[in-house]
């Protein structure tokens, strides 16, 4: 019986953080590090539940990076075939949710809590117990993970005899060499690994003592100007054509919409997640014209920094025709275009905040290069 062990991480160090505080990486033959740490199943795990394991394979990997993204269904067939000959796996996240920035979840719709944790294992259907580290790190620095993903494979002295990436490329068409497989094939033979260590390349770990430095990244954002700009109808019509070259998501909301009120401050957060990839966030407001002072303190209250339109008449039904003739003008009202100015997304009332997050990020992903 062997097991893989996955334990979480995030994107690159801070210039502010020190490298000589980066815990060191295990050397080979090292024994594995004990540690005692909850799943996202509701139990806790210790290396001592895998001591009938011939084969430990600890693998770093966490929720937002897009390249431990790239090796999650990977993960999940190598935790299957290692199932089938008695094998298990389990994840650990080390990342401190605290320490990582919201540009640093462009590419997620989900961070690194264990709450959000709970539901990636869960949507995503993971077959291997996940556990989180991110409140003291302690196990993770123990291990010493410089990337995600970052694997250490186990003989069963437990043992360190591998350590580095899963395989060659995350784009998985494109691999030819399978380091973690040949590793515990390798050592379930009797033999060495024909490669001991190679370099995790991915996201580094979010260690502890960023807070100051996010602190600090939240006060420009809060710092940046916000405006408001009238919309004729000519305007609403070239909102609607979306000549960007970006998904834009537009959300018409009005001050006296208590849903929208409500809701206002997720998109704001869409905006700074998401914003340095092809995309934006335009809020257009149903309030009349006389309103619009009002409706500038109120969004610079929101700190909404993205591009907000108010309609430019008392006369609203012109304007809304000419965004979309088939919107009642009920608000809340949300959709999501794609750079080509497809619909791709709509939501008449309030928004399920991740059901958009979901949205945005499957659309911008499916882009990319696989």
């Amino acid at each position: 019986m062997f097991v893989v062990l996955a334990v979480a991480a995030g994107l690159p160090w801070p210039a502010a953080f020190a490298a000589e505080s980066l815990p060191p990486t295990l050397p080979l033959g090292a024994p594995a590090p004990d540690f005692r740490l909850p799943g996202v199943d509701g139990r806790t795990y210790a290396l001592a539940d895998f001591a009938a394991a011939k084969v430990l394979v600890v693998l770093f990997t966490c929720n937002h990076c897009p390249t431990a993204q790239y090796y999650e269904e990977r993960i999940k067939k190598l935790a299957a075939d290692c199932q089938s000959q008695g094998a298990a796996l389990v994840a650990i996240s080390p990342n401190d949710p605290n320490s990582v920035r919201l540009d640093e979840l462009g590419w997620s719709d989900l961070g690194d809590s264990f709450d959000e944790m709970k539901i990636r294992a869960r949507d995503r259907k993971f077959n291997f117990p996940y556990l989180y580290d991110g409140e003291t790190e302690a196990a993770s620095r123990a291990y010493g993970p410089t990337a995600t993903p970052h694997a250490f494979v186990f003989d069963a002295a437990r043992r360190l005899r591998y350590v580095g990436r899963i395989d060659d490329s995350e784009r998985e068409p494109q691999v030819k060499a399978r380091y973690v497989r040949d590793a515990i094939e390798a050592i379930l033979s009797g033999r060495e690994p024909d490669v001991a260590r190679t370099r995790a390349i991915g996201c580094s770990v979010k260690w502890a003592g960023k807070g100051d430095a996010v602190k600090s990244y939240m006060e420009r954002l809060a710092a940046e100007p916000v405006s408001l700009q009238p919309a004729d109808a000519a305007a609403l019509q070239d909102l609607r054509r979306n000549q960007s070259g970006k998904f834009r998501l537009v959300t018409f909301w009005a001050t006296w919409c208590a849903p929208c009120i409500a809701e206002l401050p997720e998109f704001v957060t869409m905006h700074r997640m998401y914003r340095h990839r092809a995309f934006e966030v335009v809020t257009v407001s149903l309030n009349r014209p006389d309103e619009q002072a009002s409706v500038l303190e109120f969004l610079k209250k929101q700190q909404a920094s993205n591009r907000n339109l108010i309609f430019n008449s008392a006369q609203r039904e012109p304007l809304i025709d000419a965004f979309d003739p088939d919107w009642s003008g009920a608000v809340p009202y949300t959709v999501l275009l794609d750079p080509e100015g497809r619909v791709i997304h709509r939501e008449i009332g309030s928004i399920d905040p991740l059901a958009l997050r979901r949205a945005i990020v499957g659309a911008m992903n499916a882009r990319k290069p696989w």
